[in-house]
C-alpha cells in the first residue's frame, strides 16, 4: 500500500500539473483540471517504444548487439513518431488503446516495430539502415539521421501507405512536398501551354520531419515561443529531441514545460502476436506508458526535429497556412522558412520532379518571401 501511495504521488509530480494553463498535446487543447483522466488515457494510448534486451542480435549472430540500451534512444523516438502517424492514418486521431484492445489493424501496426529482423521498422532495420548513412550499429543518432533512415524504410512497406519528407536547411519547400505526395493519376495539365487545369489528385499520406538547430549549446530563448506554438498546430506529431545525449519524444507542453515520452527504460523483448496468450497481453502493455514526464523547455537540447502528419492534401495546405500565420509571421526570428519553390542555386532533391507546380494552385503566398535563404546546420549533436 505504501509503495502504491508513493507511486501515485510520483505520477502526480511527473505527468500533468494541476494548473489553469492549457495542456497541448499533438495539436489538441486540454483542461488540466477538468480533463486529467482524458489526458492520461490519450497519453497511454500513444505507442511507447523503449530500450529492449535479449532480442536476436543486430547484424547477425556474431554481433554483440542484443540490446539497444545506452545507444538506441533516438531510434526509439523515431519509432514512436512513425507509430503515431500510422495509428492516426489507419485507426484515426481519436483512437484509444485499452488493455483489452485486440484490433487487427492495431496489432498489424505494432508488429512492424517488434524487435526482429523481418519487422519493417524494427530496431534491427533502423540500425542497419543507419549504418548505410554513416552511423554504425551502436552509435547514437541525431534527429536528422533518424529522419533520413525512416524516410528510406517506409518506401519498402506498402501496407503502411505513407511517405516521409525531410525538410532541410530550415526550409519547407511546398512544391517539393506536393510533387512527392501527389501520386500517379493526379497530374496538372496545361491548356494552350499557359493556363493550368487542376485535375483531381491522389495524395500519399505525409509524415513531415523538419530538423532544426535552435542554438549552439542550449536552446536560444528567441525560439521558445515558436517551439511551443508548433505543438498547437492540428497536424503536429510533436518534436523529436531531448536533453544532451538523451533523446526524448516531446508530445506537447504546459506552461513553460514540455511533456515527453521517455525511451530510457529497458524492457524484455517479445512478440504481441494476436494478443491471445497471457504473455502476449502482458507484452502489449509494455508498449504503453502509464504517465508522461515534464522538463523545462529551456532544458532541452537545441537539436530537434519538428514532426507533422498530413493524411490528405487539405491537411497539408492547412498546416502550411498555420505555419505561415502562427510560426513565421508573428516571430522576429522564425523557427523555419516556408517557400513555394526551391531556389535555383539549390541542388534538386532526389525525389523531386523537374516540373514546378504553380504556387497559385496551392495557397496564397503573398506573405512568403520567395528569396528566403538559410544556412546548412549540423544536426548530429544529440544521441
Amino acid at each position: 500500500m505504501d509503495s502504491l501511495f508513493t507511486q501515485n504521488i510520483l505520477d502526480e509530480l511527473e505527468d500533468i500539473p494541476q494548473t489553469d494553463e492549457p495542456v497541448w498535446i499533438f495539436g489538441k487543447k486540454y483542461d488540466a483540471i477538468k480533463e486529467l483522466d482524458t489526458i492520461r488515457r490519450d497519453i497511454t494510448s500513444k505507442l511507447w517504444f523503449t530500450y529492449r534486451k535479449n532480442f536476436v542480435p543486430i547484424g547477425g549472430y556474431s554481433s554483440q548487439y542484443t540490446t539497444d540500451k545506452g545507444w538506441g534512444c533516438m531510434l526509439r523516438c523515431g519509432q514512436m513518431v512513425l507509430g503515431q502517424a500510422l495509428i492516426i492514418l489507419h485507426l484515426g486521431k481519436d483512437w484509444q488503446w485499452t488493455p483489452e484492445t485486440r484490433n487487427n489493424t492495431y496489432l498489424k501496426i505494432l508488429e512492424r516495430f517488434e524487435d526482429n529482423r523481418s519487422a519493417a521498422f524494427s530496431i534491427h532495420q533502423i540500425a542497419l539502415t543507419g549504418a548505410s548513412e554513416g552511423k554504425e550499429v551502436g552509435q547514437w543518432f541525431g534527429p536528422n539521421t533518424i529522419a533520413q533512415v525512416l524516410k528510406r524504410l517506409v518506401v519498402f512497406d506498402e501496407w503502411s501507405s505513407i511517405t516521409i519528407h525531410v525538410a532541410l536547411d530550415n526550409t519547407l519547400i511546398v512544391n517539393d512536398v506536393l510533387k512527392q505526395c501527389r501520386i500517379e493519376g493526379g497530374t496538372t495539365a496545361e491548356a494552350d501551354g499557359n493556363v493550368p487545369l487542376k485535375a483531381p489528385s491522389q495524395w500519399k499520406p505525409l509524415l513531415l520531419l523538419i530538423p532544426l538547430r535552435l542554438g549552439l549549446n542550449e536552446i536560444n530563448p528567441i525560439y521558445i515561443n515558436g517551439l511551443k506554438t508548433s505543438f498547437k498546430i492540428p497536424q503536429s506529431l510533436g518534436v523529436i529531441g531531448g536533453k544532451p545525449n538523451l533523446a526524448l519524444y516531446f508530445i506537447g507542453f504546459v506552461g513553460n514545460e514540455v511533456i515527453y515520452l521517455d525511451p530510457h527504460t529497458t524492457q524484455r523483448s517479445g512478440s504481441v502476436g494476436k494478443k491471445l496468450e497471457e504473455e502476449e497481453i502482458e507484452m502489449d502493455a509494455t508498449y504503453h506508458c502509464k504517465s508522461a514526464s515534464r522538463i523545462p523547455i529551456t532544458g532541452i537540447d537545441p537539436s530537434v526535429a519538428l514532426c507533422f502528419f498530413c493524411a490528405t492534401e487539405k491537411d497539408f495546405k492547412s498546416m502550411c497556412k498555420s505555419i505561415q500565420d502562427e510560426l513565421i509571421a508573428p516571430e522576429k526570428q522564425p523557427l523555419l522558412e516556408l517557400c513555394a519553390e526551391r531556389l535555383a542555386h539549390w541542388s534538386p532533391a532526389e525525389d523531386v520532379a523537374s516540373e514546378v507546380i504553380p504556387a497559385s494552385s496551392f495557397v496564397d503566398f503573398e506573405h512568403i518571401d520567395p528569396q528566403c535563404d538559410t544556412s546548412d546546420e549540423d544536426f548530429e549533436l544529440l544521441g
